[in-house]
């Protein structure tokens, strides 16, 4: 073996998505154009909520912290992606590799929980409104969203340390724009099967629980809402549930083809992440907005200059 192969990586060089000058610019605006809107519309719709008293229930708790984790994410990944896109050599320390994905690792994670959450709160809503409010109380909420987060910290622990137990000697570059264990696994100079089938394993709980809880809940809400005589009962329930249902297929099916099938081609996965890392959290709070008339109307009387609604 030759003495390059012996030397421990203490620095990895990020690929990207293109060495062409012209396209890097192009992306750059690009994400930059996206990351601004994921600021701008997550902000926007917190402070609504926080500021309307008519938004304060469960359901909005929820999407806040759901725009809180859509923010961090972002923010861990695209502000160090737009530095390396102005870069000839996309370098990022190991510790900082490191760093990136236990935050990426967390945040996705936990997003994976609160969509699963929110489905369950939609089922209480619509199929059993009369013990609604006594089911979701704010201490029930409350201790949902910690386990969200809580879930979030365990999958990071888990996947991180399988991640970065292997040695990385000699080749240092990932085919990617950004520290994720797929890619990481890739240049790692050992056997990677075990650390393989444990991110899969997690990904299973991850991604594939919330999703049984997902199918689960809109099944019993579809039912409950062919039983409905009035249409306008009908349509209302399907408003309510569509914008979450369309953020559910976005986000799992990008993640799911990324973390469950780790020897996919490498560039689709590039691409699979661009969309549920970058793009993504950028859509949630314009989806919630648009398909949604409370916080229309929240908005409206906002930028109209009216009183806000208060407790």
């Amino acid at each position: 073996m030759n003495q390059t192969n012996q030397t421990w990586v203490t620095e990895f060089f990020l690929l990207g998505l293109s060495d062409d000058p012209q396209t890097q610019l192009l992306l750059f605006v690009l994400f930059l154009a996206v990351y601004l809107g994921t600021i701008l519309g997550n902000l926007l719709l917190t402070s609504l909520v926080l500021l309307d008293s008519q938004l304060h229930t469960p359901m909005y708790f929820f999407l806040c912290n759901l725009s809180l984790a859509d923010l961090c994410f972002s923010t861990t990944i695209v502000p160090q992606t737009l530095i390396h896109m102005l870069s000839r050599r996309k370098l990022i320390s190991f510790t900082g590799c490191a760093v990136q994905l236990i935050f990426i690792l967390f945040f996705g994670s936990t997003q994976c929980s609160l969509l699963g959450v929110m489905s369950y709160d939609r089922y209480l809503a619509i199929c059993d409104p009369m013990h609604y409010p006594l089911i979701m109380t704010w201490r029930v909420c409350g201790l949902l969203a910690l386990g969200c987060w809580f879930s979030g910290i365990v999958a990071s622990l888990v996947d991180t340390a399988f991640t970065l137990s292997l040695p990385y000697q000699g080749d240092n570059r990932i085919s990617h724009f950004i520290c994720e264990p797929p890619a990481l696994l890739v240049v790692a100079s050992a056997d990677t099967h075990s650390s393989e089938m444990a991110v899969f394993l997690m990904g299973v709980v991850i991604l594939l629980a919330p999703i049984s809880l997902i199918m689960i809940s809109y099944v019993c809400i579809i039912m409950s809402v062919v039983r409905m005589k009035k249409t306008s009962g009908r349509l209302k329930a399907f408003s309510t549930c569509g914008s979450h249902l369309i953020v559910v297929v976005i986000f799992y099916g990008s993640a799911i083809i990324n973390y469950m099938t780790p020897k996919s081609a490498k560039e689709l996965g590039k691409m699979v992440s661009v969309f549920y890392t970058v793009i993504n959290p950028m859509l949630n709070p314009l989806i919630y907005s648009l398909r949604n008339k409370d916080v229309k109307r929240a908005f409206k009387n906002a930028a109209n200059g009216r009183p806000i609604c208060r407790t």
